[in-house]
C-alpha cells in the first residue's frame, strides 16, 4: 500500500488500486459513512479488492481533499455494520485494513477492501444474495445477475465442481474407444497399476467417472467421467455450454481466419480426453527449441514440451463448464494462447508463487494426473514459467477478465530485448530511448510487442516494486514515450503515436498500428475476440468464418456468412449495412424489432429490451438500429441509447468517440438474453 501524504500520492493510488472516493460529510456535515459505501464494499470484495477514501472528493482525476472532523465515529459506524449478518453478509476487514492518513493537513480514513476468497463469496447486502449482490466493473458497482450470484454460491460449495452425479446417463454414454486408450496409456505409465485389472465399469468407478452419493444413494455417471469419456451427442445434453475449440493461425498477427481448426463437429467424440491429445500433437508440432542432450541422449520432451502440455491441461482441469464461454487454444508462429471459462479461484499472485492448489475439477485433474499429465499441489504454473525461462524467452502472461468471467494465459516465444524492436524503439525515440534505465526500456519494449501493457503485467516482467513502477509510468507518460487510458487497475499504457481502436480503423479498412506492432498477434483481447465468432454463444454465430470476400482479408476486415463486418479491432462482428446481410439473417434482426417497427408509440422498458436483443453478441450502428425500430437517429440515441450506455446496459465500440456517426452498440455481459432465447 502507498504511504499517503500528497496529491500526487493519490495519483498514483488511482493507477494502481481500484479506487473510490466518498466525501462521508454525513448530515451534519461533521462525518458519516455514507450508504452508497456498502455496494461498493460488496463490488469490491466480490472482484479484486480495492480502496475507499472517506472524506475525499475525485472529479474526472482531480483530487479535493475534504478531511473529516470526527474519523473516529465514521470507522465506529463501519464496524458496527460490518458486524451485523444482516447489513453485510461478511466482515473481510480488521483493524489493519482502515487508518487514517493526513493531507493538506485534514485527515481522511483510507479502508483498504480486500478480495473475498472463494469461500467467502458472495459479499453480499441486507440478508439476501439475490439482487443484493454486487461486482466491481468499469470502475463501477454493478448488480450480479442471479447467474453470476449462483455461480459463486455454487464455487463456494463445491470443492470440485465436477463430482456432480448426471441422472438419466449411463455406460452407453460413454466412448469406448476412449476408455481403451486411456487405459493403455496407464498402463504405459503404471504398469502394474491396479486399475488395469478391472473391467470398464469398475475402471470408472475407481476414476471416479461413475459414484455413488453415500447420503442420498444415488449413483451415476459424474460430470467428469461424462466431459472425460462421453460421446458428443451425450455432451451436449448434459453440458449444453461445453464447447471446445483449436485454431492455429497462420501469421504473428491478430486475423481472423486460420489454417487448421479442431472443433466438435461430430467427426470425433469431442470429449476432454480426446480433445487433449489431438491438440497435444498439433501444440508441440514443428516446435521449434533448443537441442538438449542428457547422459548422452537427445531430449525430446524439452521444458517447452512439459510446460505447453501442463498449460493445455491446466486449461481443461481449471475451466467452468457452466459458463457460456468455449475453452480456447489458438497457436500462432510466435504465440500459445489458452482460455478458459471462469476466473482463478486463487488471488493471481499466488497462483504464479506455486505452492497451493484449489482446482476447479478435482477429479479430470486426477484422471489426467494417473496417466504422468498434469502436475500436483499448485506446481503447474510455476512450471510453464520454468520452462518459458529456459529459453530466455518473455515471462508467460497470466489474466483474468470479467465480462464474461475467464482466464486468459499468453505464451510469447520473443525475447524481453529482442534486438529489432530495440533498433525500431531507438529510431522512433532517439536519445530519450537510449536515455532510459532497463526498466523503462523494457516497459517501451513490452508496449510495442503487446500493443498495451498494464501495471500488473509489468510486475510480473519487471519483479520491480508497484511503487517505482507506477512512478516511471507516469514520468514515461509526461515525456511522452507512452500514452494512457482507462481508469484504475483497467489503465493500460501504450507507445506514443499509435492509437486505440477507432471507427477509421474499423470501417475505412487498413490498420493504422505500425509494423512493429502488427507483428504480435499476441494482445490478450485477440485471444477474447476470436472467441465471439463461436457458434456455442449464440444462435445467430455461424461456424464456418471463412471470409465472404477473401481479398478482403489485405484490408483487415472481411464479413461472415450473415454479412456482419469483421474487424480484428473489435471483440465481436459489427452490423453496418442491412443490405449487406444476408435475407434469412435480416429477416430474423427485423423479427426481433417487430413492435417498435410497427407502433409509433412505445414503452421506455420495451425499447430498450428490442434494442438489448438486437445488439446481442454483436455491435449495431446507430443508422442501422434505427432503420430496424423504424426511429429517427438522432431521437433514438439522445432518450434510449445514451440513457442505456450511462446505465451500464449497453456498451460503445468506440468509447473514446462515444458521438461519432459511426458509433455501435452492443448488449453488455449478461444483458439481451432472455429476450433472443424465448
Amino acid at each position: 500500500m502507498f504511504d499517503l501524504h500528497t496529491l500526487d500520492d493519490l495519483s498514483l493510488l488511482a493507477e494502481s488500486y481500484e479506487l473510490e472516493c466518498k466525501l462521508a460529510q454525513g448530515r451534519d456535515g461533521l462525518g458519516g459513512l455514507p450508504k452508497d459505501f456498502w455496494p461498493t464494499y460488496s463490488a469490491m470484495s466480490n472482484a479484486y479488492g480495492g480502496v475507499v477514501l472517506l472524506g475525499v472528493r475525485e472529479k474526472q482525476g482531480q483530487f479535493t481533499i475534504a478531511g473529516l472532523d470526527n474519523p473516529a465515529k465514521v470507522r465506529g459506524d463501519l464496524f458496527n455494520t460490518l458486524n451485523n449478518p444482516a447489513k453485510v453478509s461478511s466482515n473481510l476487514l480488521s483493524d489493519a485494513h482502515v487508518y487514517e492518513a493526513c493531507i493538506d493537513n485534514k485527515v481522511i480514513l483510507v479502508v483498504n477492501i480486500p478480495a473475498a476468497t472463494r469461500k467467502q463469496k458472495p459479499v453480499y447486502l441486507n440478508g439476501q444474495p439475490l439482487g443484493n449482490t454486487y461486482r466491481r466493473l468499469h470502475e463501477g458497482d454493478r448488480h450480479c445477475d442471479d447467474e453470476t450470484v449462483k455461480r459463486m454460491l455454487a464455487e463456494q460449495m463445491e470443492d470440485e465442481r465436477d463430482a456432480r452425479i448426471l441422472p438419466g446417463f449411463s455406460m452407453a454414454d460413454i466412448d469406448p474407444e476412449s476408455l481403451r486408450i486411456y487405459r493403455q496409456m496407464l498402463r504405459d505409465e503404471k504398469p502394474a497399476h491396479p486399475y488395469l485389472e478391472q473391467d470398464d465399469f469398475n475402471f470408472l468407478v475407481s476414476l471416479r467417472g461413475w459414484r455413488r452419493d453415500r447420503q442420498t444413494g444415488e449413483e451415476g455417471l459424474t460430470l467428469a467421467g461424462l466431459l472425460m469419456f462421453g460421446n458428443w451427442l451425450a455432451i451436449q445434453e448434459g453440458v449444453p455450454n461445453y464447447f471446445v475449440d483449436y485454431q492455429e493461425r497462420p501469421e504473428a498477427k491478430a486475423e481472423l481466419r486460420w489454417v487448421d481448426r479442431l472443433v466438435p463437429d461430430g467427426s470425433w467424440t469431442g470429449n476432454l480426453f480426446e480433445f487433449y491429445r489431438r491438440v497435444y500433437r498439433k501444440l508441440v508440432a514443428d516446435l521449434k527449441v533448443p537441442f538438449a542432450l542428457k547422459d548422452g541422449q537427445r531430449q525430446d520432451d524439452t521444458p517447452v514440451h512439459v510446460a505447453l502440455r501442463e498449460a493445455l491441461v491446466n486449461t481443461l482441469v481449471h475451466a467452468d463448464y457452466s459458463g457460456r464461454l468455449s475453452v480456447l487454444v489458438v497457436k500462432h508462429p510466435d504465440l500459445f494462447g489458452f482460455r478458459n471459462p471462469g476466473g482463478l479461484r486463487l488471488p493471481i499472485e499466488q497462483v504464479i508463487r506455486g505452492g497451493d492448489s484449489d482446482c476447479r475439477n478435482r477429479i479430470l485433474h486426477q484422471m489426467f494426473l494417473l496417466i504422468g499429465l498434469g502436475e500436483r499441489g499448485g506446481s503447474g504454473i510455476p512450471k510453464i514459467y520454468s520452462g518459458w525461462r529456459s529459453c530466455d524467452w518473455r515471462p508467460p502472461a497470466l489474466q483474468e477478465k470479467d465480462e464474461p468471467e475467464q482466464t486468459l494465459l499468453m505464451l510469447h516465444m520473443a525475447d524481453l530485448l529482442p534486438i529489432h524492436t530495440v533498433e525500431q524503439l531507438r529510431q522512433r525515440f532517439g536519445d530519450k530511448f537510449d536515455d532510459l534505465d532497463q526498466a523503462g526500456r523494457l516497459i517501451l519494449v513490452t508496449a510495442a510487442l503487446e500493443r498495451v501493457v498494464s501495471l500488473n503485467r509489468l510486475l510480473e516482467i519487471c519483479g520491480a516494486h508497484s511503487h517505482d513502477l507506477s512512478l516511471l509510468l507516469a514520468a514515461l507518460v509526461r515525456d511522452g514515450l507512452l500514452l494512457s487510458d482507462g481508469k484504475s487497475r483497467g489503465t493500460v499504457y501504450f507507445l506514443s503515436g499509435e492509437t486505440l481502436p477507432t471507427p477509421e480503423q474499423v470501417f475505412v479498412g487498413p490498420t493504422l498500428l505500425s509494423p512493429s506492432i502488427l507483428n504480435i498477434g499476441s494482445s490478450s483481447e485477440y485471444l477474447v475476440g476470436s472467441s465471439e465468432y463461436l457458434p456455442s454463444r449464440s444462435e445467430y454465430l455461424p461456424l464456418d468464418l471463412e471470409p465472404s470476400n477473401p481479398a478482403s482479408m489485405s484490408t483487415g476486415t472481411s464479413r461472415d456468412m450473415h454479412g456482419r463486418l469483421l474487424s480484428p479491432h473489435l471483440d465481436a462482428p459489427i452490423v453496418d449495412d442491412l443490405d449487406a446481410l444476408g435475407e434469412e439473417f435480416r429477416s430474423l434482426l427485423e423479427s426481433l424489432a417487430d413492435e417498435p417497427r410497427n407502433k409509433a408509440k412505445l414503452g421506455q422498458e420495451q425499447m430498450e429490451r428490442v434494442l438489448l436483443a438486437l445488439c446481442r453478441d454483436q455491435f449495431m450502428t446507430l443508422s442501422v438500429l434505427a432503420s430496424l425500430v423504424n426511429r429517427n437517429s438522432d431521437g433514438l440515441r439522445q432518450r434510449y441509447l445514451s440513457r442505456m450506455v450511462k446505465n451500464r446496459l449497453i456498451t460503445l465500440a468506440f468509447p473514446r468517440t462515444p458521438t461519432h456517426e459511426k458509433q455501435a452498440y452492443r448488449a453488455a455481459e449478461g444483458q439481451g438474453r432472455t429476450e433472443t432465447t424465448k
